[in-house]
């Protein structure tokens, strides 16, 4: 009876891992085909894309570009406003650089090179804490002037749902049998 009590436990702690693991996404700047370069024109901006996805907590967001030739820093609020590039929190020059976003609120990133965040080449977003989430809750909107997300698909959502459910069962048959 101990014996079934362990795989119980055991069962629920796998599925709710699983569940939380899976509600992660990777999304690429500027969508599938995007790349980390100054806007072909004044028509597209990095702000208007983010608009339209939503970022969670335990998302990563992918920019691609040219090794050697671009950058990306994750700056400040006033260092994205002014494009200031001199104290960066973060700094990446790999050309395929992958942020996991690992709070909640806005997050700030400009290009390092010279005269592209004036031209640009910018961005920000902002990261919510997924619904169903043993971590603290997001910042409401008047903690900042973020843009607003729009939804996403519910699918990881719903495998990871299905996760939970087949452990529960899983570990009540052990239990019982």
């Amino acid at each position: 009876m101990a014996s079934s009590s362990l795989l119980v436990a055991i069962f629920l702690c796998i599925s709710f891992f699983f569940f939380l693991s899976v509600d992660a996404n990777e999304v690429t700047v500027g969508g599938k085909s995007g790349d980390w370069k100054i806007p072909p024109s004044s028509s597209f901006s990095f702000n208007e894309w983010a608009q339209k996805a939503r970022f969670k907590v335990g998302d990563f967001i992918v920019f691609r570009y040219e090794a050697g030739k671009d950058s990306v820093l994750q700056v400040t609020r006033e260092a994205y406003e002014k494009c200031n590039t001199t104290s960066p929190k973060a700094s990446y020059t790999d050309g395929n650089t992958k942020v996991k976003l690992d709070q909640a609120g806005p997050v700030y990133f400009i290009s390092g090179t010279e005269g592209h965040c004036q031209k640009g080449q910018k961005l920000r977003l902002v990261v919510i804490t997924p619904r169903n989430s043993a971590f603290s809750p997001a910042p409401s909107p008047s903690e900042f002037d973020g843009p607003a997300v729009a939804p996403t698909s519910g699918a990881a959502k719903l495998a990871g749902g299905f996760s939970v459910v087949f452990g529960l069962v899983l570990g009540l048959w052990a239990f019982f049998f």
